[in-house]
């Protein structure tokens, strides 16, 4: 038996698929010429077709008849089998079709809290009209995230990422920048934040693990400066709450400060110092470039970026993290 499956697979691999289209219309037309009208080929080139056909298959196939050629009993038995095979090589080389208004199953999606809150509302919009019986995950990055992305443990990532390792594909989303916060009605929100009174406040800081101090701390310690932190929490919505119900401030991101801003519990001002700006990016896997269901989930994730009003033409970034100072 395994001498047999072993002689099966060398004979496909010589055999020319091109073949099967041109026994197709042999069959169907009985007639070489008509044949090789429909395949575009010459008269004689249907005829050599034939030819290796018969060879391969080692049977006439086409045999004189009353007025033309008949179909050869095997070549009967044939016919069913060989429209199926057809048709399946054509879907098989058909690009994947992707529906959005009838996928199922869940995108899974690397990203910080922060991000989520801001990109993942106007995403589920769409998907609730596009896309209404596909479910997300959502999982913080950590420091795992591009091996998730290449091991097909997530589908796409947003966050910082200066440079990709080979395999991973990216784009910008936009740029982010530090904005301190501070409750509605605090002391400090009715006078311009300058250094002394910036470090005079108690502070209100996001500690995520492995990423070192926060760009607030690194930019003070080159001035010789230092604040004091009052308070480390380990995700922005803790520190957001406290905030909030406290004189703490604290400086986060862009995107989430603007946001709580808006629901009007908070003031906020450009930190007194030199904090830069970075760039937050969508990160996948080459494997998925071309697939039309992740080239739709991309699309989806550059608009709903595009929709946050914080959103500002592209300037000068510099590497590093935007995370809560």
């Amino acid at each position: 038996m395994e001498y047999m499956v072993s002689m099966r697979q060398a004979d496909l691999r010589k055999v020319d698929l091109n073949l099967l289209v041109a026994l197709d219309a042999l069959l169907e037309e009985k007639n070489v010429t008509r044949a090789g009208d429909r395949l575009g080929m010459s008269q004689p080139a249907a005829s050599r077709a034939l030819a290796r056909l018969r060879r391969l298959f080692a049977d006439p196939l086409l045999v004189d008849g009353p007025g033309g050629y008949v179909l050869s009993a095997r070549a009967e038995d044939l016919r069913p089998a060989l429209r199926g095979t057809i048709a399946g090589i054509g879907e098989l080389l058909e690009p994947d079709p992707f529906d959005p208004a009838a996928a199922t199953g869940k995108i899974r999606l690397l990203m910080p809290d922060l991000q989520a809150a801001t990109i993942v509302p106007p995403l589920l919009a769409r998907m609730a009209k596009e896309a209404p019986s596909l479910d997300v995950d959502i999982a913080a990055p950590g420091t795992t995230g591009i091996e998730a992305l290449e091991n097909d443990e997530a589908d796409a990532m947003v966050g910082l990422l200066d440079e990709a390792p080979a395999g991973i594909r990216r784009r910008r989303l936009y740029d982010e920048e530090l904005l301190t916060l501070m409750r509605a009605g605090h002391p400090a929100a009715a006078r311009k934040l300058t250094l002394d009174r910036f470090l005079a406040l108690e502070h209100v800081v996001v500690a995520v693990p492995g990423l070192g101090p926060p760009p607030v701390d690194q930019a003070l310690a080159r001035l010789g400066r230092k604040r004091r932190v009052k308070l480390r929490v380990p995700n922005f919505f803790a520190a957001v709450e406290i905030a909030v119900r406290s004189d703490l401030v604290m400086t986060l991101p862009s995107s989430l400060a603007r946001t709580a801003a808006d629901m009007r519990r908070f003031a906020s001002a450009r930190p007194p110092l030199d904090l830069g700006r970075f760039t937050m990016s969508l990160a996948w896997h080459a494997r998925h470039q071309e697939s039309p269901r992740h080239v739709w989930l991309r699309k989806a994730i550059v608009d709903a970026a595009a929709t946050m009003a914080f959103n500002a033409p592209r300037g000068p970034a510099r590497r590093g993290r935007p995370s809560g100072g």
